[in-house]
């Protein structure tokens, strides 16, 4: 028996990278899982987001495991894509105890600079968020067995670090805004036996942080990239690090954890 045996969870962007190794690591405790990504790019992210085959390996590997996927594309900015994801999920496996707010984008460096990157980086990173909370409660509350809620932060959630493009500031603004959601939640959803809590990491070896676009951004102002070294000698953490600190959240070991911002960052906070 898994740790989350019998549980579905709902994880967006789970097409690859951080996403995609949620959906493993809690399948390979059991879980069944509702995936969503919006497998499209947006203009003011200059690097290749997301595509419809790496949201199809997500469901291979977690189909390997032996475990359900409901999988579909749909936008976090879309409050009835995801009312659609989650009701269509929820017909499928039965039931929902978990959510991982997962989908972000970082428009830092080329594309960056006008105001539509800012808006698009709070309406993906902080709307977005909001829309994923609320599309799963109605099913989660009725249920009446209570759940847990996580909400992917950045240590740029809890440290002034992105850079002064607007994509830079709207991402750091963005992922503060998150901790905010989660604090309300927390105090909201209490009376249910809901759980509500951010995660926060530093840089993770993943394509949204491992291309191009970010390594010359980050070449180009060495300040930022001083700001995000990580005091541990490590220059990236893997996905598998967040999975597991999500696991431990989600699961009945932290079953009295709520409205916590919990670091998962090789000791950047701490410098």
């Amino acid at each position: 028996m898994g740790k989350l045996e019998g549980k579905v969870a709902f994880i967006t962007g789970a097409a690859r990278g951080q996403g995609r190794s949620h959906a493993v690591r809690l399948a390979q405790e059991g879980a069944d899982i509702i995936a969503v990504d919006l497998c499209q790019q947006i203009d003011s992210v200059a690097y290749p987001m997301a595509t419809p085959e790496d949201l199809q390996q997500t469901v291979k590997e977690v189909e390997a495991l032996d475990r359900r996927i409901v999988a579909s594309q749909a936008d976090v900015r879309d409050r009835a894509a995801l009312d659609t994801a989650v009701r269509e999920g929820v017909a499928q496996l039965g039931r929902l105890d978990i959510v991982l707010a997962n989908a972000g984008i970082a428009p830092m460096g080329e594309g960056s600079e006008t105001p539509q990157a800012w808006q698009d980086v709070i309406d993906v990173n902080l709307t977005g968020v909001w829309n994923t909370v609320h599309a799963a409660l109605p099913t989660m509350v009725e249920q009446g067995d209570g759940g847990a809620i996580v909400l992917t932060s950045s240590t740029a959630g809890l440290k002034g670090i992105g850079g002064d493009s607007p994509g830079g500031e709207g991402y750091t603004a963005a992922k503060h805004g998150v901790v905010g959601l989660m604090r309300t939640f927390a105090n909201t959803l209490a009376k249910h036996r809901i759980r509500v809590n951010t995660v926060h990491p530093t840089g993770v070896n993943t394509p949204m942080v491992v291309n191009p676009v970010m390594e010359k951004f980050l070449a180009e102002d060495p300040s930022i990239a001083g700001a995000i070294t990580n005091l541990l000698p490590v220059d990236m953490i893997e996905a598998v690090d967040i999975s597991n600190a999500i696991l431990f959240l989600v699961s009945d070991d932290g079953r009295y954890v709520t409205g916590v911002t919990l670091p998962v960052d090789a000791g950047i906070l701490a410098k």
